[in-house]
């Protein structure tokens, strides 16, 4: 932990026109602490207690919250340890084209850790957001090395009965992070006159066979029909595209944005 006025040294060099790559081998900070900085200086209060950690285990208090951000991991998150602190960074992966999704993703981690803070990280064609907590690997224990699609991906009891409650939050993490909703059209000719058709279907597509089960059984869960398309590059395709389906997944659902 920085005190204040080491914060605040560190921030005067920035101000005085000084990169976040000089400041930081002048300091020995990383650079995403001090960015960190520029939008908080004062020191976060002392995270609560984390729910995995107690002598009696719970589960977060927002667990709708936590249904949500559990997909948006799944899908494009990742967790790595902060190689001079015992905390870990939780990144999300967001488009540049999402901004809502951002937002949701913000409000997402604060609900579930509201102890820690929530900050963008600007990459090539998206945003990182990101948290530094030393307890993600509790709530998150699929965390682990290597890529998600080359492990196991197996939920823990506590989190299946999460998802239980919450399907379709789950489910909406899960779409917005690796899924879309997209417009397919046909022509037909009727009575002389050809005609264009639009219809809406969802898509959701990833690597790893465990998550994409995960997907499946929770639709199952809620009634909506699926099949699975062809596979891209390694990764398998669930196609939601029968009415009464699409219908439900807009109604909980809906386009990013």
């Amino acid at each position: 932990m920085y005190d204040i006025s080491t914060r605040r040294s560190a921030l005067d060099l920035v101000a005085q026109g000084h990169s976040l790559n000089y400041v930081s081998k002048q300091t020995g900070i990383s650079r995403a602490t001090i960015r960190a900085w520029r939008s908080r200086i004062e020191p976060l209060r002392s995270a609560s207690p984390c729910p995995r950690c107690r002598h009696d285990p719970g589960v977060p208090e927002d667990t709708a919250a936590y249904a949500y951000l559990l997909g948006l991991y799944l899908g494009d998150g990742c967790i790595s340890a902060h190689p001079r602190g015992v905390g870990h960074f939780l990144r999300i992966a967001c488009a540049d084209a999402w901004p809502g999704l951002m937002e949701l993703c913000r409000n997402a981690i604060k609900a579930v850790r509201p102890e820690s803070g929530v900050y963008d990280l600007q990459r090539q064609g998206y945003v990182s957001v990101t948290s530094y907590d030393r307890h993600w690997p509790c709530l998150f224990p699929q965390h682990g090395p290597g890529k998600k699609h080359e492990r196991a991906i197996v939920l823990e009891p506590w989190q299946e009965a999460v998802i239980g409650t919450h399907p379709w939050e789950f489910i909406r993490g899960l779409v917005h992070s690796d899924g879309c909703r997209t417009v397919n059209w046909t022509e037909k000719v009727i009575g002389g006159e050809r005609k264009r058709y639009e219809y809406p279907r969802y898509f959701f597509t990833n690597t790893s066979t465990d998550i994409v089960d995960l997907f499946t059984g929770a639709l199952d869960r809620v009634g909506v029909e699926w099949r699975s398309a062809r596979r891209a590059r390694g990764a398998r395709n669930i196609s939601v595209a029968k009415r009464n389906s699409v219908a439900l997944m807009d109604q909980h659902i809906g386009p990013k944005y």
